[in-house]
């Protein structure tokens, strides 16, 4: 049976470290208070669980003999109505949940935070921005939700103001975090944020966030357009038939400046996240692009240019099921102004008994994540189940089995 002794204990905690007890502003004193079902919901009604009641109750009268609460019973009943906080255990009952439950009390979060910006906000002017904004935080009670996140954030900004060598991006990653993607799936967004809010340099309508970063020696690798399917282009007055090239062609982006038009011969078009699936996948009725991840300038100017040339093509995209993945095709709809469809990215990929053994557990990032993803419409019903059953699933073993119509 379910032990309700930590929420108990918890909720109280959190519900005074909150208040304006906690930073002496109060003008009024009121007790800390909650009720049952705060722990329960169905504590009040006729077919709540009788045993789980019940275990809410003992939690309360456990808590009462320690002496880190009191509570207040309904008339001519054992239904408990209120608990209350007994204010002076607060830190005692934070120490009692750290030693037995692994709690991390709002004292402690902050203290965290403190050191977080001591150790940096003299580091790097952007990164010493960051850190005034949450002093200011911490100076209102306020605790940040990510710890982990403003860290690697604040790593960031000091390596790349420091910086003074020409890097590519995943270069750059390397150096700061030992992964060569860490950096443009996790803190990306964040970091050029920061540096542009620094520079008073806003992203203006034809230019990306990343390129804040040119300002600091980092670029991204050169790139290519890589393609695959039944499609003419027309290069600086030559065509060019790409199906006659079944394993696909590529190009350095530079050559779309001579781009003249695009025909595609099939009705739907599909961006592909990973090399290794874009090889792998043949789709008769699509045309493929790989995509290498989030979509840069010269990947936007030419799919832009593909809706524009084809207006009645449907646009689909492959790419893992996670986190990354759904940011990648968030990022890609809102950069191109075109609304892809998202392909065998759903719950029955997760179900399907080919892919169980390839099902990877969720990071902490990931759950983060995944539940500010759980706010939009278009990814709510999948990312709760992939939470619920934490489960992700990278999109090279879905095209490995093969491939289904559009």
């Amino acid at each position: 049976m379910e032990t309700y002794e930590k929420k108990l204990l918890a909720a109280l905690v959190e519900k005074y470290r909150k208040s304006k007890k906690d930073s002496g502003t109060n003008v009024i004193t009121r007790r800390t208070r909650i009720t049952p079902d705060k722990l329960y919901k169905a504590y009040r009604q006729n077919d709540g669980d009788l045993e789980k009641i019940e275990a809410v109750n003992q939690a309360v009268y456990r808590g009462r003999e320690r002496g880190f609460l009191t509570f207040e019973q309904e008339g001519f009943s054992n239904e408990i109505r209120a608990i209350y906080l007994v204010d002076e255990k607060i830190e005692e009952i934070e120490r009692y949940l750290e030693e037995t439950y692994q709690y991390e009390s709002r004292h402690a979060m902050k203290r965290r935070f403190e050191e977080l910006t001591a150790a940096y906000e003299n580091s790097s002017p952007a990164a010493g921005c960051e850190c005034e904004k949450l002093k200011q935080m911490l100076e209102k009670n306020r605790i940040p939700q990510n710890y982990q996140h403003l860290q690697d954030m604040l790593k960031a900004l000091v390596f790349i103001e420091k910086n003074e060598n020409e890097l590519f991006l995943r270069e750059a990653s390397m150096l700061i975090y030992g992964d060569s993607k860490y950096l443009e799936e996790n803190v990306l967004h964040s970091v050029c944020q920061a540096l542009r809010e620094y520079l008073r340099r806003p992203c203006q309508e034809d230019e990306l966030e990343d390129e804040i970063l040119e300002e600091y020696h980092i670029v991204r690798e050169r790139q290519k357009i890589c393609l695959k399917g039944n499609m003419t282009v027309r290069i600086a007055g030559r065509e060019l038939d790409l199906g006659a090239f079944a394993d696909g062609v590529e190009f350095f982006a530079e050559e779309l400046k001579r781009l003249e038009w695009v025909r595609v011969h099939t009705p739907h078009f599909m961006t592909v996240e990973n090399r290794t699936s874009w090889f792998r996948l043949n789709i008769p009725d699509a045309a493929l692009f790989y995509l290498d991840g989030y979509c840069v300038r010269s990947q936007r100017d030419f799919l832009k240019k593909v809706c524009q040339d084809n207006p009645e093509l449907v646009f689909w995209h492959f790419g893992d099921i996670d986190a990354g993945g759904f940011y990648i095709h968030e990022h890609l709809c809102r950069m191109t102004g075109i609304p892809f469809r998202l392909y065998r990215m759903s719950r029955r990929e997760l179900e399907n008994p080919n892919f169980q053994s390839c099902l990877r557990p969720l990071t902490q990032q990931d759950r983060v994540r995944l539940k500010s993803l759980e706010k939009q419409e278009a990814y709510r019903e999948l990312v709760s189940y992939m939470l619920e059953k934490n489960v992700k699933l990278e999109q090279e073993i879905v095209s490995f089995y093969g491939t289904e119509e559009l």
